[in-house]
């Protein structure tokens, strides 16, 4: 069982959908045009960080969030890619027996202590918190000296900055938060048991033949 954070939320919202697209592959979720303005914004911000290289004209307004961020003091990672295996220890991202991998936007680490941003162009109405706790513990585990994780979600439109903080003596508290979900994961993979959580988000899923998409 492989996991990150997106794909375990799509569990969440919807076993059967998960199923269709992440297992058997089925069907496949179309980019929406929020999707490609992330894509797009996440892109600008990688080479602005990286390089220095001029914003497009729309994305300018931009620089006055993350300039703050890049002034801090440390070694810079941006969109590093980590993960874990299934004793959580460090391997490769796309190693084949890698459990569980992530990347982080922006990060910093600065003696003891790694901050951390991920950057958002969706609403800030009902930010999840977890994908940071996840942050924090592949940081942990990936830089031993690190104590310490000042972490935040960045809402780009909203000019918004959700924090939140993590302490190494806090690993197993942090992962027990994802523990349930996981756990209903692997039994879905072992009973082959996919069921469906219908919303009103149905009639713009991609697996068709589900009984609650609005084509039925």
């Amino acid at each position: 069982m492989k996991w990150s954070f997106s794909s375990l939320k799509q569990y969440i919202n919807c076993p059967r959908q998960y199923n269709e697209v992440k297992v058997l592959k089925n069907y496949a979720i179309k980019p929406t045009h929020q999707m490609l303005y992330g894509t797009d914004v996440h892109e600008a911000l990688e080479n602005y960080a990286k390089t220095g290289a001029e914003l497009p004209q729309n994305y300018k307004r931009f620089a006055a969030l993350v300039d703050p961020l890049l002034e801090i003091d440390g070694e810079r990672f941006i969109e590093h890619k980590m993960a874990l295996n299934a004793s959580k220890e460090v391997c490769g991202f796309n190693d084949s027996d890698y459990w569980v991998r992530g990347i982080v936007d922006l990060m910093i680490i600065s003696g003891d202590t790694a901050f951390i941003v991920d950057y958002k162009t969706g609403s800030d109405k009902y930010p999840d918190m977890k994908q940071l706790k996840l942050m924090a513990l592949m940081t942990f585990i990936h830089f031993p000296e690190v104590q310490h994780v000042k972490a935040g979600l960045l809402f780009m439109l909203h000019n918004n900055f959700m924090p939140d903080e993590y302490s190494r003596v806090d690993i197993d508290k942090l992962w027990s938060a994802f523990a349930p979900d996981l756990e209903r994961l692997k039994m879905s993979y072992e009973t082959n048991k996919w069921q469906a959580n219908p919303t009103p988000l149905c009639g713009w899923c991609p697996v068709t033949i589900c009984e609650h998409h609005r084509s039925r």
